[in-house]
């Protein structure tokens, strides 16, 4: 996997380089301290996933990101910042990065990479559980547009508030191998490929 890591702390950014390339799958093309950088940095190598900084002087992190989304919609981008603030979160989901985790969950680094590799949709413990009371109802969500019943919306709702299959049977008095069934029926229907990315799907698209 070929990578990016754009950090304005030069010191950051170099540890992060030594220590990713350790695992012996990542290497990383290129190391930048700023969102034009960023920008300059994707046009130039393209990688499999652009590690970024959000704050950061002159453009930030999520202006960057746009930018490179507006020119390659296909751009992984995952954040990786000391800050948890609520309007960067939202930036980040609605934009479409493709994951956003914090600094200080140093061991998920390597692991996040690499499940945005695979296509899936990464954000820290502590990010996801934000995002159900920041992002705000739209209430003309038309489900019906997407094939959804209001049994899957149900399901969907739960995935979102972060229940298990368990403890969605639970709820809504099913069996467990019925949850996963109409899980299933979920991702399908809407392309997404895990858990993750139903949650983040309702957060975006049906309250966001």
């Amino acid at each position: 996997m070929e990578i990016i890591v754009i950090d304005d702390d030069k010191l950051a950014a170099v540890s992060l380089k030594t220590i990713l390339e350790s695992t012996g799958g990542i290497t990383v093309q290129a190391l930048g301290g700023s969102g034009a950088e960023a920008v300059s940095l994707y046009r130039q190598h393209q990688p499999d996933v652009m590690l970024m900084d959000i704050r950061m002087e002159g453009m930030t992190g999520i202006e960057a990101g746009r930018e490179i989304l507006r020119e390659f919609p296909d751009a992984r981008i995952l954040y990786l910042t000391t800050f948890s603030d609520d309007e960067y979160i939202i930036d980040a989901v609605r934009m479409g990065a493709k994951g956003y985790i914090l600094k200080q969950d140093f061991a998920v680094i390597a692991p996040a990479l690499e499940a945005v590799m695979r296509g899936q949709t990464v954000f820290g413990d502590k990010i996801i559980g934000k995002l159900p009371d920041l992002m705000k109802p739209r209430e003309n969500f038309d489900f019906a547009a997407h094939g959804i019943t209001e049994k899957e919306r149900a399901i969907l709702e739960q995935v979102a508030a972060g229940l298990s299959n368990k403890e969605i049977a639970a709820k809504l008095y099913l069996g467990e191998g019925t949850v996963r069934n109409y899980i299933s029926t979920l991702l399908d229907k809407l392309d997404l490929r895990d858990r993750t990315q139903l949650a983040v799907f309702y957060y975006t698209e049906v309250k966001g």
